[in-house]
């Protein structure tokens, strides 16, 4: 009895593990990490349904008014002796019956931000809440001024207004938002007046069963809280990309996808470190849900026909955007804030392991990077820097870091920059515990003590941002360059926080407030904002930079970590990382290899994980491959500074899915396995063992870089070169190089060499950005 008890129970843990929808009795959760699935509550038959039925009033001139909503229940109907469910009209048992509203008649706005963006606001109560959006993390300072001017009307962003009988429409020259009268219906037009998307309504069930719900909220009969839900048409053929760092497949159509900050423990679940409410469509439109609330997306998954967005906010508010993949996500990073441009250094090789723990070892890694020639910028000290392995107290253990300082001062002189590790949770044992639970810096449970054993920093309360600002200050004054923004996914979800949310809403606003609150601090204090960070949020961008977590150390982790690079780039993330080789275990050689030129063409590059993964500790050759790819990237390091600068113009990923450079080119959108990096380079990283490998290639002609060889678009079967990766060059490109520099400080940027690739193309053009200049410049020959 116990081993089959013991049997069953490692089945369930099993079955648990590999799905993030796990829920035991009354929707209680099994495991605190699982993300919150928000669908279960709209099939729930406790609650009130109401449904998006007509619109009641419209100001044309103004662009709101209100919308009449139908009240429901969920019935069961039994039909060939199954059952299902039917929407029954409902009659309210409210009391007193005189002060409520049956159906009641609720808000709806819309701005127009710019000629291709629009917000659309929805209310599921009478009062129109509080309007924050000046003190919101996720806006970006810019957008706020534009809040501010107020200047939000149809007519002052080219929208024109036609009214008839049956709808309003807006429209400009990049598409056209229709609102219906009845049914109401929301319809998104591409400029030639193509419907991309619209609104389900009720009467789009068929008349023999109620396949899914239109548009409607509910209010739950547990405790009356409201949520939306957004139903809008998914078309055949539509494909649907974003998320944030999402490791399943990049066509989110097919998927349920849980916005609500995890620690999937790697790349390979559905589970996110960085989850962000926004994606958009081959069809050309764009959705930001601007809420910090849990959101389950339903793309397709239940309804092959429709995009079911179950909020967990009782207001929708949505921001669309009009264009080609490049258009969307520059005006959504307009909206949320853009990468700003990252020093010179940080695009160099950083060197780490689980852990460096002395300022010896610290220093011989530094003398082994120059001794093996090994171009290298970065050292980072993992847990062990201070006293007592993870238990971070800001200070260098004494014993085994005698002159910090010194050390620091070395390392700099010698052209690398130093990253510490640390993280916002205190265990009991934490010499700073007390103080924090003693001024209330924490985020407390509802009898104002704490949810966990642990103190995890409220950083919406001022007085705990200043405090821990002042503790990373001290050590960037001491000559620390860029800090590890480590964890950060487990804000309590039933937390009290001194914004005055709880974690329903500040749960997955944590890791931008972690982001900002640290990468403020280094900026202060060293006039270069630099983090490495794992967890993050919509705007979190703003305070780059972001790696892909912890990694298997097999293919299965590569695929994961270059999945989640690209659909992080797909989500307003300019620049990206993750340990090569794969953090977890000490990686295996085969993979290590093919793992290097991933990492070296992304935009930042780290060695991390179990040890070793210093290559001189794993073989002669495997130095001397390492070596070769650290060289290119130095190489390369103009155009990688120069196409970085770009993209942080622009809101473009360095790391960038095929689909954003050919958006016409059908094939270009089913690609997840080998990227562009920047513009002009396409690279298709051995994710199995072996030296070849096929590759898409879009129209036109490509060019081998390791060996000049000429490629045309389509499908093509091509061996690797010296470098165990395909690295390819668009035609027509102009990439410049500089000899090899041991770091980036070195570099002779006076010795630019601009090469040509060309096959067909009788121009060649690029970009060019060196220290100093203040923008990109296009350069051609």
């Amino acid at each position: 009895m116990i081993r089959k008890t013991f049997l069953f129970l490692t089945l369930i843990c099993l079955s648990h593990s590999a799905s993030a929808q796990i829920q035991t009795n009354a929707g209680v959760q099994y495991l605190q990490n699982m993300a919150k699935d928000m669908s279960t509550d709209f099939y729930d038959l406790s609650n009130t349904y109401f449904i998006a039925d007509s619109l009641s009033d419209w100001n044309a001139a103004g662009a709101k008014g209100t919308v009449n909503w139908k009240r429901y229940r969920l019935s069961p109907r039994q039909a060939f002796n199954l059952n299902g469910y039917w929407p029954v009209r409902m009659q309210m048992l409210d009391f007193p019956d005189t002060q409520y509203d049956n159906d009641p008649d609720l808000g709806i706005k819309i701005e127009f931000i710019d000629e291709r963006t629009v917000r659309i606001r929805m209310l599921t109560t009478p009062i129109t809440p509080k309007n924050d959006d000046d003190i919101d993390p996720m806006l970006s300072d810019e957008f706020k001024t534009v809040l501010k001017g107020g200047n939000l009307q149809a007519s002052n962003h080219g929208w024109k207004v036609t009214e008839n009988k049956n709808a309003i429409v807006y429209k400009s020259e990049t598409g056209t938002v229709e609102v219906q009268r009845y049914p109401w219906r929301l319809i998104l037009r591409d400029k030639s007046g193509k419907i991309l998307t619209q609104t389900r309504s009720i009467i789009d069930n068929d008349s023999t069963q109620v396949k899914l719900l239109p548009f409607s909220f509910i209010k739950r009969g547990a405790d009356n809280s409201r949520s939306v839900n957004p139903v809008f048409l998914l078309s055949p053929g539509e494909r649907l990309y974003g998320c944030g760092e999402s490791f399943t497949s990049l066509n989110k159509v097919g998927q349920k996808v849980h916005l609500y900050v995890t620690d999937p423990q790697g790349p390979e679940t559905d589970g996110m470190y960085k989850p962000v409410p926004f994606y958009f469509s081959n069809r050309g439109y764009g959705i930001f849900m601007h809420t910090s609330a849990p959101v389950t997306c339903d793309f397709g998954a239940s309804y092959i026909g429709a995009q079911r967005l179950f909020m967990g906010d009782e207001e929708m508010d949505f921001f669309v955007f009009f264009g080609q993949p490049k258009e969307i996500l520059d005006a959504y990073t307009n909206v949320t804030g853009k990468s700003p441009m990252l020093p010179l250094w940080t695009f160099g090789t950083w060197m780490s392991r689980i852990t460096y723990f002395s300022q010896q070892e610290g220093l011989e890694i530094a003398r082994q990077l120059r001794a093996n020639r090994i171009p290298s910028d970065v050292i980072h000290f993992d847990t062990g820097w201070f006293g007592v392995d993870w238990q971070c107290d800001y200070e260098f253990a004494k014993d085994r870091f005698p002159d910090p300082v010194g050390m620091l001062k070395t390392m700099r002189k010698d052209g690398f920059h130093t990253c510490l590790w640390q993280l916002p949770y205190f265990t009991p044992k934490n010499r700073y515990f007390k103080e924090i639970v003693d001024n209330n810096m924490h985020v407390r449970n509802a009898m104002g003590g704490l949810p966990y054993e642990d103190a995890v920093l409220d950083l919406s309360n001022p007085v705990t941002i200043k405090w821990y600002q002042d503790k990373i200050g001290h050590l960037i004054d001491q000559g620390v360059a860029a800090i590890k923004c480590d964890f950060g996914e487990a804000a309590p979800f039933n937390g009290l926080y001194a914004s005055g949310q709880t974690g329903f809403y500040e749960h997955n606003l944590y890791p931008l407030r972690y982001n900002m609150a640290l990468w403020n601090a280094v900026k202060q204090h060293s006039g270069e904002g630099v983090i490495w960070a794992r967890s993050a949020w919509a705007g979190s961008q703003r305070f780059p930079l972001h790696w892909g977590g912890d990694a298997a150390t097999n293919d299965i982790g590569m695929l994961g970590d270059l999945r989640g690079g690209l659909s992080f780039g797909l989500s307003g993330f300019s620049f990206w990382s993750h340990d090569m080789g794969g953090f977890v275990t000490a990686s295996p050689e085969d993979i290590y290899r093919r793992w290097l030129p991933f990492g070296f063409f992304s935009s930042h590059t780290r060695a991390h994980g179990a040890p070793p993964t210093e290559p001189w500790l794993i073989s002669k050759s495997f130095t001397d491959a390492f070596r070769a790819s650290a060289e290119m990237k130095y190489k390369l390091m103009p155009y990688v500074y120069a196409q970085a600068k770009d993209c942080s113009n622009r809101g473009l990923p360095m790391v960038r899915a095929l689909l954003v450079e050919f958006p016409d080119d059908p094939g270009a959108w089913q690609v997840e396995d080998e990227y562009m990096f920047g513009e002009q380079i396409l690279v298709a990283p051995l994710l199995e063992t072996g030296n070849s490998r096929t590759c898409y290639l879009p129209r036109g002609k490509w060019i081998d870089y390791q060996t000049g060889k000429v490629y045309e678009g389509g499908y093509q079967t091509i061996e690797a070169g010296k470098i165990p990766c395909v690295i390819l060059v668009r035609d027509g490109s102009l990439i410049p190089h500089v000899p090899v520099a041991q770091s980036t400080d070195k570099i002779d940027w006076s010795k630019v060499e601009l090469k040509a690739y060309k096959a067909d193309a009788k121009t060649c053009h690029g970009l060019l950005f060196t220290p100093g200049d203040k923008d990109v410049r296009n350069v051609s020959q």
